[in-house]
């Protein structure tokens, strides 16, 4: 598992470490830097295995700006080089010096040059396989992706945007990974309308669909006519079988980050949809770094258990990213403690926007 990130000159963050758990959560203002964290981490996976022009870094989910925007660019900074470090479970750390060629056509590149520590691509990408499945992703689901089952996509099995869905859900469905296709199922009824999920027969190559019951319809229909598909099954159903589908799936990458997750989710939904992809993380070893800007989401964390962490991500007043981690909260007097959508709301936590 990933337990420590440094990054150095990267976007808004002239210099930062994070201590990483299985599940981490951040929090803060709009462009306090979440993604940039994010995309970090997913450059550093790029960088292990020497593929940084554009059109990869994109597809991992980094948002490619011109190379004066991808350092800091704050007064007075001058360094070119991007540093980033990655320390998995007590090995030496794997760091990353990148810096932009200004000859045409300009490129990333990889420079190597530790004393220390010999850096080799090959041999931490292998590292990264090994232990960590693909590379890290930073996904960002998308409605339109999700709806029409975008059959082709750069990375496989499953998009940043959800492109591949239906295939992966495909492979789900074999016999051979039964439970996970029961698990999907199963925490797909924390909607309770919700009834089963299946693959519809007999389909052509080209054909795309699933079979979704409405427990509601089918209690006075029984055939076809009263399924579903994802043409016209609701948003939140959508975003829930991708990130269940994300979290069961042996070939998805065992460490990765969702891009505010809260999307077209009701708050109660969020705070237990956070409490199974936890369990689902450690049952299937993966580990998740999500972004959120929804405060419910925040009560399905236990912070006194050490692989979920939470932190506030903010700017300071030179407008570099920092990052606090949040303690679990205690009581006051006879009184519980409060709820951590709470403190959140109530400017306990910070991360809230302090000009207006």
């Amino acid at each position: 598992m990933l337990t420590e990130a440094r990054i150095q000159n990267f976007k808004s963050i002239q210099r930062l470490q994070l201590s990483l758990g299985r599940v981490t959560v951040l929090i803060g203002e709009n462009g306090s830097g979440k993604s940039n964290i994010l995309e970090a981490l997913a450059l550093a996976s790029a960088a292990s295995q020497d593929k940084l022009d554009p059109e990869f870094l994109v597809s991992r989910g980094i948002r490619v700006a011109e190379p004066q925007f991808m350092r800091t660019a704050f007064p007075g900074s001058t360094d070119e080089v991007i540093e980033l470090s990655l320390l998995f479970d007590r090995e030496e750390p794997r760091v990353y010096r990148l810096r932009y060629s200004g000859e045409p056509p300009g490129e990333w590149l990889h420079q190597e040059e530790r004393k220390a520590l010999p850096i080799r691509t090959a041999s931490f990408t292998k590292y990264l396989l090994g232990h960590f499945g693909q590379s890290f992703l930073v996904y960002s689901p998308e409605n339109s992706s999700l709806r029409t089952f975008e059959r082709e996509g750069q990375i496989q099995p499953l998009g940043v945007k959800g492109e591949g869905l239906f295939k992966l859900l495909k492979t789900l469905s074999r016999p051979e990974y039964q439970d996970r296709w029961q698990d999907l199922r199963e925490n797909l009824r924390l909607l309770d309308w919700f009834d089963d999920l299946r693959i519809a027969p007999n389909l052509a190559p080209y054909e795309t669909a699933l079979q979704i019951s409405d427990r509601y319809l089918a209690a006075d229909r029984a055939d076809e006519l009263a399924l579903l598909d994802q043409r016209s099954a609701n948003e939140g159903f959508l975003f829930l079988l991708f990130y269940f589908a994300l979290l069961v799936s042996k070939s998805t990458p065992k460490w990765f980050a969702i891009d505010n997750i809260d999307s077209s989710l009701n708050p109660k939904l969020c705070s237990e949809l956070l409490r199974r992809l936890v369990l689902l993380a450690k049952k299937y070893d993966k580990q998740v770094i999500l972004t959120t800007h929804n405060p419910a989401i925040l009560d399905g964390l236990d912070l006194h258990d050490e692989e979920q962490r939470l932190f506030v991500v903010h700017r300071n007043s030179q407008g570099h990213t920092k990052v606090r981690r949040i303690t679990p909260p205690q009581p006051l007097g006879d009184e519980p403690p409060v709820k951590l959508s709470e403190a959140f709301l109530r400017g306990i936590l910070g991360g809230l926007p302090q000009n207006f």
